[in-house]
């Protein structure tokens, strides 16, 4: 059984979901501290005027060690978001098609405080478009101590796993003899050689959000955000 477990994103570009889409088990690792500037609450779309950031308002005053499941969301943000993807997206071949659906979603958001709900619920909903049939749980479904490779270790060992495919940045911290002593291969995701896709706003750019490859080519999503070699 192969497991990865990786901290939320807020709506994660296609690699999260080609990564995740090659294993049985999804962890979502929101015990983990939570990094200001990343991508847990904000995530990149194209617009006419360019790559603009969407942000989720979070609170983070005095909160620097808070792990990511107790972050708590500062202010309405939904419908600003859905009106920016809107504006920036409607006249993307699919968006008629898809709009009241992911429209629907973020209302439902809209109605969560903390920010890992609205990632969980993103998420699951995005992977059940593209027709992913991995099964998505929380962390806090497995006992697990420790930190680094320790903590994910005892995660991938309670869910029973035998193979843990991770992201390549993890390559700078993660022991990997840990894991071959517990009989768990470690596998690293590539994220080269996606293709392009027919995409608005100019030049061709990888490194957005999901709903940008959805929105613009529709039912044949799933082809684009895998590698040749997957």
């Amino acid at each position: 059984m192969r497991i990865s477990i990786i901290q939320s994103c807020y709506i994660p570009w296609k690699g999260f979901f080609d990564l995740i889409g090659q294993c049985d088990e999804y962890v979502i690792f929101d015990r983990m501290q939570y990094v200001k500037r990343h991508w847990h609450n904000r995530n990149r779309i194209k617009t006419a005027n360019g790559v603009e950031w969407l942000t989720i308002p979070v609170v983070t005053k005095g909160r620097f060690d808070q792990p990511i499941d107790e972050v708590a969301i500062e202010k309405p943000w939904a419908e600003k978001h859905w009106r920016t993807l809107e504006l920036a997206y409607r006249r993307a071949p699919f968006f008629d098609a898809f709009a009241p659906t992911i429209r629907a979603w973020y209302e439902r958001a809209d109605k969560e405080s903390r920010l890992t709900d609205v990632n969980e619920l993103l998420t699951r909903e995005i992977a059940g478009l593209l027709g992913l049939k991995t099964k998505i749980v929380r962390d806090t479904a497995y006992p697990a101590e420790g930190a680094k490779t320790a903590r994910l270790l005892a995660i991938a060992q309670a869910a029973g796993a035998d193979c843990y495919l991770s992201g390549p940045s993890a390559r700078a911290y993660l022991d990997e003899s840990m894991f071959a002593a517990a009989g768990i291969a470690a596998e690293w995701m590539s994220y080269q050689g996606y293709p392009d896709y027919p995409q608005l706003h100019g030049g061709f750019e990888h490194a957005v959000s999901v709903l940008d490859l959805i929105f613009n080519t529709g039912p044949e999503a799933k082809h684009f955000m895998q590698t040749p070699a997957a």
